[in-house]
């Protein structure tokens, strides 16, 4: 969808759920409707979006060329510097009508903000942005689409290429080889990184969120490589266990395997029509089974779109049928404290008929 489009879905949502604006705050939610964002500042920055009007910017007059030039949003108001901004909020808050109505503020909206808006409004009722947004950026357009599977393809080429060093890898520090991810992932085309790399070697890997440190790779380590890079936006996000020289450690092969399986199950149990937290529970049985549930401590997924981590959550408990164009991480693993951890990790989309896998990298654990 165009963010014109965009913005039309957005009021036909505000009309449905009775909300008289939604007001975003610099995000991705601001800029998936309009095209423009920036990063979160102390200046008042907002976009107002109601059911029937034209959406407005409240903003800084530095911003104003900008967001004419950027966005799909033609009305503007500015402040300067000095002035009052919550005048400038108080008339476009009274020409939209909010007095006394119910508005939906940017989930990460600051606090000063949202406290803002509530002394100006005192007697409107406020809930959250994403009860309208969610619904409509938790099925990506073939665009969208299109920019996940550059990202997938960029990760699958960083991944391959670092595993080619083989036994070149040990003696790296674990931060050392993260940086030779970012460089790989900047060679191929990606755009910075999703989030902090993480490289967790020999018992590092046994924590599941353990970024990289000044710990030495040693042969035969099982290291859990974490990683992704953006492109027009839209993130990737792959994980692989890797030893890249020697033997590993005892009962390693076996959890590797039980984990791809596990991965494999949860992957081929996605289509249209089936509940998230059965995708979870496809993944969980293989490992319940093979004696390893109580090792695995998290979710088995999480959607990903402008943001890494945003609906649908691959979760017990969560019953929402999966639909096409939903995108997700599947990301089973087993983690043996004090010795190493084993995580595979894909995103996969739904189609009409079933599913895509984004990454199409070796699972295996041997070098290439």
């Amino acid at each position: 969808m165009s963010h014109r489009e965009r913005i039309a879905a957005c009021q036909k949502r505000l009309a449905s759920e009775g909300a008289d604006a939604a007001v975003l705050f610099p995000s991705v939610d601001m800029g998936y409707l309009s095209g423009f964002t920036d990063e979160p500042m102390e200046r008042h920055l907002l976009l107002f979006v109601t059911p029937d009007e034209p959406p407005v910017f409240v903003a800084p007059a530095m911003y104003e060329s900008q967001i004419l030039g950027e966005s799909v949003v033609d009305d503007v108001r500015v402040w300067d510097d000095g002035g009052d901004p919550l005048e400038l909020v108080e008339e476009v808050a009274s020409e939209c009508g909010l007095h006394g109505g119910r508005l939906l503020v940017d989930d990460r909206m600051w606090a000063r903000f949202s406290q803002d808006l509530r002394s100006v409004l005192p007697d409107a009722s406020f809930g959250l942005a994403s009860d309208v947004l969610a619904p409509l950026r938790i099925r990506k357009d073939e665009g969208e689409l299109d920019a996940l599977r550059a990202a997938g393809e960029v990760a699958d080429r960083a991944v391959m290429a670092v595993r080619r060093l083989g036994s070149e890898v040990v003696g790296f520090t674990e931060a050392e080889l993260a940086q030779e991810i970012e460089a790989q992932l900047a060679e191929f085309g990606g755009t910075g990184v999703s989030f902090e790399v993480i490289v967790g070697s020999g018992p590092n890997g046994a924590q599941p969120h353990h970024r990289h440190g000044q710990r030495e790779i040693r042969p035969g380590d099982p290291v859990v490589l974490d990683f992704g890079t953006r492109v027009d936006g839209y993130p990737s996000d792959q994980t692989r266990t890797v030893v890249f020289a020697g033997d590993p450690p005892a009962g390693f092969d076996e959890v590797h395997d039980v984990v791809r399986e596990a991965h494999d199950a949860a992957v081929d149990a996605v289509e249209p029509g089936v509940a998230a937290e059965a995708i979870d529970a496809a993944a969980r049985e293989v490992i319940e089974e093979a004696g390893y549930g109580e090792q695995f401590v998290h979710r088995t997924g999480h959607g990903v779109g402008l943001e890494v981590h945003e609906p649908p959550y691959i979760v017990e408990g969560n019953e929402t049928a999966l639909e096409p164009g939903m995108v997700f991480s599947v990301e089973p693993g087993v983690y043996v404290e004090g010795e190493f951890g084993v995580r595979i990790e894909d995103l996969v989309a739904v189609t009409e008929n079933g599913h895509e896998r984004l990454n199409d990298s070796s699972r295996d654990w041997k070098p290439l």
